[in-house]
């Protein structure tokens, strides 16, 4: 087991979304992750959230079942759960149950709304929570429906992230206090951290609530994305002055611009223009001319695209593992060296093994398997 994070130990409810994500990336760092699935099953290789991960099936509705996993949760550091407010504490797996078994237990929760608050009790997904901070309003064309952006902003940049930075918050907390702490980690909570500069901007009156009409929307016709002569599309960026005028030299731009690029008055005419500029070559050939310059210009590229671009194949940014095509560790470190992926192991596959390491002898665990105890 390597990686900065070797030693640590951790139990991961099963669930879906940001918390098995922060499980997997605390693998991927060498922490020893034993997930507590529902029931056992075939190895399923495009799981890639279960790579790094050893798995142990139990029945939670049998007290033997709640037992295993207390004594589970009573050896670790850190216990990561994504269910509704409520759910762990009926099941026997509260944060006051655990933490009197283990007092030095950092306990991660992962929600949508909270712990607490009016819709706490509420199902919800990333478009929802995105919705309620501000965020979701701003994405998409001026003359169209707000567009989500995938499930990454709420799901992973507001959970995932946000979720793992309390976890090694209270991990570095409880080196001078010996003691653990529950972690809150509400996605509408996290979303809206991330737009601090939006906040900013709105304060100093720089940010308008129309949608395709600021810096960072569309609205600029130095920062959006251009359809090629293939139907391929090119992105373009260059926010400061000298890489702007980059841009304008490289692509044939007017040169009178680099004088008026912040005139928005100009913009909404820049865009038809810039378009009908980009429209005369393809995407790969706008590329070739780009390629090396600081114009901040860069192919759009598919999934199937992206990992064999010359540079995300030379930082091996992508891996194939099993046969499946997935994101590498990230980030690297100077002299720590992150686990290299695995296939995930059977769901399950690992509850003897883990088991015994417990102290559950072959005729417990027998008991346990013959009263269903290990589904």
């Amino acid at each position: 087991m390597t990686g900065p994070l070797k030693g640590l130990r951790v139990v991961e409810m099963q669930g879906i979304g940001p918390a098995p994500l922060a499980g997997q990336f605390l693998a991927d760092m060498g922490a020893e992750v034993v997930a507590i699935v529902r029931r056992s099953g075939p190895p399923d290789p495009t799981d890639i959230n279960a790579r790094g991960k050893r798995s142990v099936a139990l029945n939670l509705k049998h007290p033997d079942g709640v037992a295993a996993a207390l004594a589970l949760i009573g050896r670790a550091d850190v216990l990561i759960e994504g269910f509704r407010p409520g759910v762990m504490e009926r099941m026997g797996l509260g944060p006051d149950t655990c933490h009197a078994l283990n007092p030095g237990l950092v306990y991660g929760r992962m929600t949508g709304w909270g712990q607490d608050g009016p819709w706490a009790q509420m199902a919800g997904h990333d478009i929802n929570y995105l919705g309620l901070t501000g965020f979701l309003h701003a994405t998409g064309k001026a003359d169209d429906v707000p567009t989500p952006p995938l499930n990454i902003a709420a799901d992973y940049g507001g959970g995932t992230m946000f979720l793992l930075f309390g976890i090694m918050a209270a991990l570095w907390e409880r080196q001078g206090s010996g003691k653990g702490q529950v972690i809150d980690a509400a996605m509408v909570d996290g979303a809206s951290a991330l737009m601090a500069l939006v906040h900013s901007w709105r304060a100093r009156g720089d940010w308008s609530e129309t949608r395709e009409a600021n810096l960072l929307d569309g609205g600029a016709p130095f920062y959006r994305t251009y359809e090629c002569a293939d139907g391929k599309f090119l992105a373009v960026g260059p926010l400061e002055p000298q890489f702007f005028a980059e841009l304008v030299a490289l692509a044939g731009l007017p040169g009178d611009h680099r004088a008026t690029q912040m005139d928005q008055a100009a913009w909404p005419d820049r865009r038809a223009a810039y378009a009908e500029v980009f429209r005369r070559k393809t995407r790969d050939e706008w590329a070739a001319i780009l390629e090396g310059s600081d114009a901040c210009a860069t192919p759009v590229l598919t999934w199937s695209e992206a990992p064999d671009h010359p540079h995300m194949a030379a930082r091996g940014t992508f891996t194939e593992v099993g046969g499946v095509t997935q994101a590498a560790p990230a980030p690297r470190f100077s002299r720590s060296t992150p686990r290299a992926p695995q296939p995930p192991a059977a769901p399950g596959g690992d509850t003897e093994a883990v088991l015994s390491e417990l102290g559950y002898d072959a005729m417990a665990l027998a008991r346990l398997r013959a009263e269903g105890v290990l589904p």
